[in-house]
């Protein structure tokens, strides 16, 4: 067997990327994604492609956030791997798979084997992730009415809730981020991604109890694909008052009253409560979403 050749891609063998079955169907998780060219790459093995991947970032983005397309053939995980490896980018790594797709034997199969080549990459499982999308058949949730909602110009407001938030969290990026550079890290990182999204600053929300305490914050916004849940938290101080579900109902409407006419969110698999409100809120679950990391990033 000869070795895969490796080979970034252009506008004009794009065409190549197209050249490998699609079993976890992340075409049409693809549909509103715009892929460059220049960061997309395959491997071919005696002139067959048999592994895929395209990075991915925002229209302004100097390099890739993350790899949100990689495809490998059966038996290829080596081929795989190296398009990983050899990739001038080492940025987080995202699959797709299909809800139910660990009762398809295909689709295990399928996902199992981007898992391998991911590992044999230096990639590490970070967390499994529910998506969720809203849809206006669905109907709105109901607003609570116990919260306060206003504006807040002030990024030093959110940067001090966020790390009040973050205190306490179940969140797998959050915490990753703690270990490797304390609260303010995971509070800076949260920020850096809501000034990312190509949504209004003004959008940003914090929450107020009736007695005028910090209850937690919300943030819609539209990522490049479109209206999403940001951001929900409430600090440690005020849970157990079910006021996820008030601001996340908050979010949704506000959304709505901005024209969404569909929204997207997710959570870590273990967030059982956030994952409950969801539920509650008329968030269908409709993928999942593993994160693999560079391991050197852990180091």
């Amino acid at each position: 067997m000869t070795d895969p050749v490796i080979r970034a891609l252009t506008a004009s063998d794009a065409r190549l990327f197209d050249e490998l079955p699609d079993p976890l169907d992340a075409r049409e998780s693809h549909r509103r994604t715009r892929f460059r060219p220049d960061w997309m790459r395959v491997a071919l093995r005696d002139g067959e492609v048999v592994a895929r991947g395209a990075w991915w970032g925002g229209p302004d983005d100097p390099e890739p956030v993350n790899i949100n397309w990689f495809d490998v053939a059966e038996g290829e995980e080596e081929a795989g791997a190296e398009l990983l490896r050899s990739a001038p980018w080492q940025v987080e790594l995202e699959i797709n798979p299909p809800g139910g797709w660990r009762d398809e034997p295909d689709l295990r199969a399928a996902a199992e084997t981007r898992f391998a080549a991911a590992r044999a990459a230096g990639y590490e499982l970070l967390v499994e992730r529910f998506l969720y999308r809203w849809t206006p058949k669905r109907g709105l949730p109901e607003r609570p009415g116990r919260l306060r909602f206003s504006a807040e110009p002030d990024d030093t407001v959110f940067f001090d809730a966020l790390r009040r938030i973050h205190s306490v969290t179940l969140d797998a990026h959050a915490l990753r981020a703690i270990e490797e550079g304390g609260l303010d890290q995971a509070a800076q990182e949260e920020l850096d991604f809501f000034h990312w999204c190509p949504s209004p600053r003004e959008w940003w929300q914090i929450a107020y109890t009736p007695e005028g305490d910090l209850a937690g914050i919300h943030i819609p916004a539209r990522n490049p694909s479109g209206p999403t849940i940001g951001f929900i938290g409430v600090v440690p101080e005020q849970r157990g008052h079910g006021y996820a579900y008030d601001l996340l109902a908050e979010c949704t409407h506000f959304l709505v009253e901005e024209g969404a006419e569909f929204i997207s969110g997710g959570t870590d698999q273990g967030n059982f409560p956030m994952a409950a409100n969801f539920a509650k809120a008329g968030f269908p679950v409709v993928s999942e979403r593993i994160n693999f990391h560079p391991a050197r990033r852990a180091a």
